[in-house]
């Protein structure tokens, strides 16, 4: 006869608890939603390497400056110098929120709409009276400015404009998307207690989310 105690086995109607967590959309994940910001960024930034307008002058205005049958080659960036510095400042504005706080991402979110809108505003100038931009460049390659010429516009700005119209509606998904990011500090903790709001969910861990467990000295595995 055995005095070992018999293992107790499970009641059959005893209840399964079940994660109910929800899984986090795609669109929110904090890789996916910084990688479409730098991507945007950096095709807003790519424009302004290619040329977005073609003077044709007289030849004999030209000189030895420029050939006369391409024309004298404006890029973006002596177009439209500010969608070069915008597309850099929202660029960072999308790495810097994916370590930023709760708060600081709607600081974030409102400088990277805000270099959208001077991106669209300074490429839809140039499309709009494309002669007014280029006369910087005209004045430097044959020290007449004011002249009247024919200008040619190419794709570029209008590409600029439409890359930062998709830039200014990623941005505008930081912060719902921010909801389902985990909290990294304790004051981002308190701040979404006090506001009535639930915990992070626990989704699947991406990329940034791993690198910054591992950074607070957490094995992501």
């Amino acid at each position: 006869m055995s005095n070992g105690t018999a293992p107790q086995e499970p009641a059959p109607n005893e209840p399964t608890v079940k994660s109910t967590s929800p899984v986090v959309p795609r669109w929110a994940r904090k890789s996916t939603l910084v990688l479409v910001i730098a991507a945007l960024s950096l095709a807003v930034f790519g424009t302004t390497t290619q040329t977005w307008l073609t003077v044709h002058l007289d030849p004999t205005q030209l000189g030895q400056a420029v050939s006369s049958q391409d024309g004298l080659q404006v890029q973006g960036s002596k177009a439209a110098t500010t969608v070069t510095a915008l597309a850099l400042v929202a660029l960072a504005g999308g790495l810097a929120a994916s370590i930023a706080g709760r708060a600081a991402r709607w600081i974030i979110t409102a400088i990277i709409l805000l270099a959208a809108a001077g991106i669209v505003s300074a490429a839809a100038i140039v499309l709009a009276d494309p002669l007014a931009a280029a006369q910087g460049s005209i004045a430097a390659a044959t020290g007449i400015s004011g002249s009247s010429v024919q200008v040619d516009v190419t794709a570029f700005p209008a590409l600029a404009v439409v890359a930062g119209a998709l830039l200014g509606l990623s941005a505008l998904a930081i912060v719902p998307a921010g909801h389902y990011w985990k909290a990294r500090t304790k004051y981002d903790t308190a701040i979404g207690s006090a506001a009535g709001t639930a915990a992070a969910p626990t989704g699947p861990a991406d990329e940034i989310d791993s690198w910054d467990r591992l950074s607070r000295g957490d094995d992501p595995t």
